[in-house]
């Protein structure tokens, strides 16, 4: 007998949980590397109770185009425009509401895309994106080994170096597409992963050139202005999907980028009516759980409109299976490295681990540890493939929920251990919310998952209506919510400063905006 069919109420819970925990976590670690964590859980919580077992036989995939999706996003500044909502300057409220707005769409539309790719592409496209996507990434750590070193000999080389561009990652943008050109070179061919790279390097060029080197709209001065080149990409990957009929990856974008938009903007406006309160928390870390938590409501949508209408997809012939152990070591040693690899500075700080032991740093003991690791899970991985290991579940349900709970329990542990050397009462608004959300999703992922939904076969028409729908009530929604948000805080503020942040004025002759680098070693959010 096969399980009853249940409702979505489940997977909507259960993913904007997950992506709620991520987004607590990845407060702690930040930028591109924290982001990848939340786009991971909620990608895999959506599938395992998504009731499509072709998408279960790819949860590796979805982990790993998930974390990177939303790993995008985390090269957007945004610290200062959250302090314009709580400055008690109206134009400076409603522009910090309506730019939050926007950063939350462009984070949240690339995170849902990534997302989705994996539900509908063919097994042989999907895999032609490992490639170049090695390309890039050693393109990129070679600038990141290279501009390491010249900070460490020259400390102000960051923000008074010629590669300095408005604290733009337009060296990283400029690198993808020499990486994949170069690919495309040697192997004398171009497949569709290195065009949707290529295609999003440029629109992110197009962003930046355009709106900030251009027409000279800076968010955020003196902070850096990757929100023009995210604009751009947001644009480069859409008309790459729309010039491939990729109708359910635009779809998906859009709807969870709207959605995205709204979390982050109403999140921080619960902030600011929770501060009303007078109590004294973590009210940050309250808004980014909250944020997580309706970005994780977004990416449910879209998969639950995915999962409904999307013809299913096959792994047969399971080519290329080397991507498979690929997807797994990246999302549970390289993304649980790229983050956990900042504990030991903070060990060291707190003085509950020496800064050095035996002639060896602690950072290179916490590196040679996780070495060791890795090579000991990709080993077993290339063992599996030829022997299948009894631990391992042979059912794919089975295995998603062994790598959901691995990822996540990896995560919540690391991230605990980064705060317990210093931990402090608020610390319980992060660390005891996390894991409480925790012990909830480990109840839901094994509990819940298993029962089946048939795809259907909708025509790419029918998912053309639900984009135009999508846009306008998105844009609607945008309009209307931004108005809202601020018009609540001031009911609640009025010109008065809200504090919990710092008082950032944009506009007027009061304005802390200025159009100047940020000195060396001035935090960058």
């Amino acid at each position: 007998m096969e399980p009853p069919r249940r409702s979505s109420a489940g997977l909507f819970v259960f993913t904007a949980l997950s992506l709620s925990i991520g987004w607590g976590i990845r407060g702690n670690f930040g930028h591109e590397f924290g982001a990848m964590v939340p786009g991971a859980l909620a990608a895999m919580a959506a599938v395992l109770l998504s009731g499509r077992e072709d998408w279960q036989r790819r949860i590796l995939f979805f982990a790993f185009f998930g974390a990177l999706g939303w790993s995008f996003g985390g090269s957007i500044s945004y610290m200062q425009v959250i302090a314009y909502t709580h400055s008690g300057h109206s134009p400076s409220v409603l522009y910090g509401f309506g730019c939050l707005f926007v950063i939350g769409f462009l984070w949240a539309a690339v995170g849902g895309a990534g997302t989705a790719l994996p539900a509908l592409l063919s097994r042989a496209k999907l895999t032609e994106f490992f490639a170049p996507l090695t390309a890039v990434f050693v393109a990129w750590l070679l600038q990141d080994a290279v501009e390491t070193w010249l900070v460490a000999v020259k400390p102000e080389f960051r923000h008074e170096s010629p590669l300095y561009w408005y604290d733009t990652d337009w060296l990283a943008a400029l690198l993808a597409m020499v990486a994949v050109l170069g690919l495309g070179a040697v192997r004398r061919r171009f497949d569709c992963g290195s065009s949707l790279i290529l295609h999003m390097a440029i629109g992110w060029w197009i962003g930046f050139l355009l709106l900030v080197n251009v027409l000279g709209w800076r968010m955020t001065p003196p902070r850096g202005d990757n929100w023009a080149g995210c604009t751009g990409m947001v644009g480069g990957m859409l008309f790459h999907f729309k010039r491939n009929g990729w109708h359910g990856a635009i779809l998906a974008a859009l709807l969870a980028g709207f959605i995205g938009g709204f979390g982050f903007a109403g999140a921080t406006l619960l902030k600011l009516v929770e501060i009303k309160s007078g109590l004294a928390t973590n009210w940050h870390s309250v808004l980014e759980q909250t944020y997580g938590f309706i970005n994780g409501l977004g990416i449910a949508a879209a998969m639950v409109l995915l999962a409904r209408r999307v013809p299913r997809i096959t792994d047969e012939p399971p080519i290329r299976r080397w991507t498979e152990i690929y997807a797994v070591a990246f999302v549970l040693t390289g993304v649980t490295y790229l983050n956990l690899r900042k504990n030991p500075g903070d060990w060291v700080k707190a003085r509950a681990v020496p800064e050095t032991l035996y002639g060896l740093s602690a950072d290179a003991w916490f590196n040679l540890a996780y070495l060791a690791l890795a090579g000991a899970i990709i080993w077993l991985l290339i063992g599996h493939l030829r022997r299948p290991l009894p631990f391992i579940p042979s059912t794919w349900l089975g295995k998603g929920q062994l790598l959901y709970l691995i990822f996540l329990w990896w995560m919540v542990v690391g991230n605990f251990e980064r705060a317990v050397v210093s931990f402090a009462p608020q610390r319980l608004v992060t660390e005891g919310v996390i894991y409480l959300n925790a012990v909830v999703c480990t109840l839901i992922s094994l509990h819940q998952a298993g029962h089946k939904n048939a795809p259907s076969t909708q025509s790419a028409a029918t998912l053309g209506s639900l984009i135009k729908r999508t846009v306008v009530i998105g844009l609607a929604g945008m309009i209307l919510s931004v108005f809202a948000d601020w018009a609540i805080v001031r009911a609640f503020y009025g010109d008065q400063f809200a504090g919990y942040a710092g008082k950032h004025i944009r506009f007027g002759p009061n304005a802390t905006a200025v159009n100047r680098p940020p000195k060396p070693g001035e935090p960058h959010p």
